[in-house]
């Protein structure tokens, strides 16, 4: 009998490029080009609960107030994560940080909005925006930069024969895995391409990955990977990422940490405290990082990770399928609750926001949902 294998990996690599008069994946002049992302926003209505889950994940409270927490990474910088206090748990939008005020400046003229100055605890100057989902975006600059914090080291590794650790044991204490630094967000939109276009245009993002439905390329990608244009200087792989969907929402964030000892043993003083792991441990495929992604008290999806890949404003964009067995080169197979389809209040909203979506003008139709559907149960 012949055993017939089929690598579930096969083309799923994005090192593929693009096909003439596909998207160019950047803007040919764009308004500015922000540097990084700064900080995200949300709304909870219990912030010692917010606190509590956000020290055993590894961040530092930088101001707590009666209507305000700060969260901020052991890198310098401005915080990576504010809350304020509200009646419901809702993603309240990003600021990315431009490279001076004169770029504020320039970008509030673009659009036809003031430049505002920040509360005193961020200081700096901001212009707010919202992109064409609906979604909040400030731009800032001449923020107030925190002085950096004591981190976690990365441990020394044993390479195969490469033998640089002798007489002395490896024992990562299962503690918090620091957060460094903020690394990304992701969006979801049901007018996926509009709202690409927007960030490319206003903010100077150039994409890392486009993913395709299988079968579907010829219509266009429905989720990209984006990063900063730093120039030759190079930048993680994406700070944001953006995917066609039923609904305008926030999908997930990730946070960096020190290494991969790190991650799984702040993984385990998460699990230890009772916290919900949503995937993990992998490597992602587009990106390269090392992942995992836990569930806050709110229901807000967070990931750590380490070892992501940094490009250059030299690499054009790759070109792949998407489906589930494409998110990970290893680890466990993408839980139902990472991918949405888990039977819950959450999965019972997009179902419902399918159903709307459908009557609507936006980029998600019947020909789209079938391909989110496949790539589902891929």
């Amino acid at each position: 009998m012949t055993s017939h294998h089929t690598d579930a990996h096969r083309n799923l690599h994005s090192e593929h490029g693009a096909l003439r008069g596909e998207h160019p994946g950047r803007a040919p002049n764009p308004v500015v080009k922000v540097q990084d992302l700064a900080w995200l926003e949300f709304r909870k209505p219990d912030l010692d609960r917010a606190e509590i889950f956000a020290h055993a994940f590894g961040f530092t409270t930088a101001l707590r107030t009666a209507d305000q927490l700060q969260l901020r990474g052991t890198d310098a910088g401005a915080p990576c994560v504010i809350i304020r206090r509200g009646p419901r748990s809702a993603f309240a939008g990003a600021a990315f940080l431009a490279a001076d005020a004169t770029d504020v400046l320039r970008l509030a003229e673009a659009t036809g909005r003031t430049v505002e100055r920040l509360p005193e605890s961020l200081g700096g100057v901001a212009v707010d925006l919202t992109d064409p989902s609906g979604a909040s975006v400030q731009v800032v600059a001449d923020v107030h930069q925190l002085p950096a914090l004591p981190t976690q080291s990365p441990r020394t590794y044993n390479f195969g024969h490469d033998r640089v650790r002798e007489n002395a044991t490896q024992r990562p204490p299962r503690e918090p895995a620091r957060v460094q630094r903020l690394g990304h967000v992701v969006l979801q939109s049901t007018r996926y391409l509009e709202n690409l276009n927007w960030y490319l245009k206003n903010l100077g993002l150039i994409v890392s990955d486009f993913l395709y439905y299988p079968d579907q390329r010829e219509r266009g990608p429905v989720m990209s990977f984006i990063r900063c244009d730093r120039g030759d200087t190079p930048s993680d792989h994406h700070t944001v990422a953006m995917t066609l969907g039923p609904s305008n929402r926030y999908v997930h964030s990730a946070y960096q940490v020190c290494d991969l000892d790190t991650l799984a043993a702040g993984g385990e003083y998460l699990l230890d405290r009772g916290y919900r792991r949503s995937w993990g441990i992998g490597r992602h495929i587009q990106g390269s990082q090392i992942f995992d992604y836990w569930r806050d008290p709110d229901g807000f999806l967070v990931e750590h990770f380490s070892d992501g890949d940094l490009f250059d404003c030299s690499l054009e964009p790759g070109w792949a399928p998407m489906s589930a067995s494409g998110l990970a080169q290893w680890g466990p197979p993408a839980t139902k609750d990472f991918l949405g389809v888990s039977p819950d209040r959450a999965s019972l909203r997009e179902l419902r926001a399918m159903i709307t979506s459908l009557r609507e003008d936006n980029e998600f139709d019947f020909q789209r949902l079938r391909g989110l559907l496949k790539v589902a149960s891929s």
